[in-house]
């Protein structure tokens, strides 16, 4: 019975294209972008600044994994071991002067600063598939809809991975916000064409666009992407740095509040060439902190928590919000196990675990 479930899996896993799979396709397509004087640029599509060497046998991981076992689920499930919170909602579509952030599970994060509200990666969907009858499935309860989301004025999407882009949620804030403002990579603006999503901006690395008195620019990470058989780094991937340039009354012009979303990677020099970009560092920045087991196969793809806090080192940020994990099950350390990790990295790094900050799903914080 067991073999027979895992099997199941498998063919779904396969169906869905999970992360880590390699290229089985090559793609008569080529890169529209490209930009030989740009070295992550190929005439295919896009590289990493830094490229690790992989071991992207996902058929090994997987036979490991049938072999050896996973971290098991507890009795009950994993929502009673990963708390959640309901946020204010009321006080969240009302508010246009407070800044604040919200964790809404994995990588979603919304941002309110200067009267804007940003979200990242939003993903509504149960599961992080191109289907919902296959694909990891949620594990922690919605804490908002997207009936209950404030009006968001601009959407950042990191990367073509279902986990951060989902089909469902982009046709769903379509429709719940007309007027919302898209960043996304290159070479994927040709998707949202596709789902009628307008007023969209393809941005390379370091490109910035600004709204009003906000900035954003597109920054580098180690990571790759891929929705079909076909299509491996045919679009890129990134982070976000949210610049927050309002004026203060009666306070003289001070260095902008930065927040930063790294977007999903693996560790890489990448981090200490953004910090050289923004001397001074940042006042938040939102680290992945998920979904690393086994190293082998995820290291080049995804931090463990140790790199997590050499990431927030080299950022020089001030505070740091723990995003990707707690969600989805998607590799093969236990749910809860990022934050014990990550206080086990702080207490290595002698940081206080209070400048790194786990929040609970739905768990909204106002900040200074």
């Amino acid at each position: 019975m067991r073999v027979m479930k895992f099997l199941l899996k498998l063919l779904a896993l396969a169906f869905v294209v999970s992360a880590g799979v390699s290229a089985l396709y090559a793609s008569q397509s080529v890169n529209a972008n490209y930009n030989a004087a740009k070295p992550h640029h190929t005439p295919d599509g896009f590289k990493n600044n830094y490229p690790h060497e992989t071991n992207q046998n996902f058929w090994k991981w997987q036979w490991e994994r049938l072999s050896n076992g996973v971290a098991p689920t507890p009795e009950g499930g994993w929502q009673s071991f990963l708390p959640s919170v309901k946020p204010d909602v009321a006080f969240l579509k009302s508010n246009r002067t407070e800044r604040t952030i919200t964790w809404l599970g994995h990588a979603t994060v919304l941002v309110q600063t200067g009267g804007v509200n940003i979200i990242t990666d939003p993903v509504f969907s149960e599961r992080t598939a191109p289907v919902q009858f296959a694909g990891p499935k949620r594990q922690v309860p919605f804490m908002l809809t997207i009936d209950e989301l404030p009006d968001i004025d601009v959407v950042f999407v990191s990367h073509n991975h279902y986990d951060h882009l989902d089909l469902g949620t982009i046709q769903q804030f379509k429709g719940r916000f007309p007027n919302a403002k898209y960043i996304v990579p290159l070479g994927l603006k040709a998707w949202f064409d596709e789902q009628g999503v307008d007023n969209v901006r393809a941005l390379d690395w370091w490109d910035v666009v600004r709204y009003g008195h906000i900035s954003y620019t597109f920054t580098p990470a180690q990571h790759w992407s891929k929705r079909s058989l076909s299509d491996t780094n045919r679009s890129l991937w990134g982070g976000i740095v949210i610049e927050d340039q309002t004026p203060v009354i009666n306070a003289p012009q001070t260095q902008p509040w930065r927040f930063i979303y790294t977007g999903d990677t693996g560790y890489s020099k990448d981090f200490k060439d953004i910090a050289a970009k923004f001397p001074g560092g940042f006042d938040w920045a939102a680290i992945p902190i998920g979904a690393y087991e086994p190293r082998w196969f995820m290291k080049a793809q995804h931090v463990n928590p140790d790199e997590s806090v050499q990431i927030f080192t080299d950022l020089g940020a001030k505070q740091a919000l723990s995003v990707h994990w707690g969600t989805w099950r998607l590799t093969d350390e236990a749910l809860d196990q990022p934050p014990k990790d990550l206080a086990i990295a702080l207490k290595k790094m002698a940081l206080p675990d209070d400048r790194f900050h786990v929040f609970k799903n739905g768990e909204m914080r106002r900040l200074d």
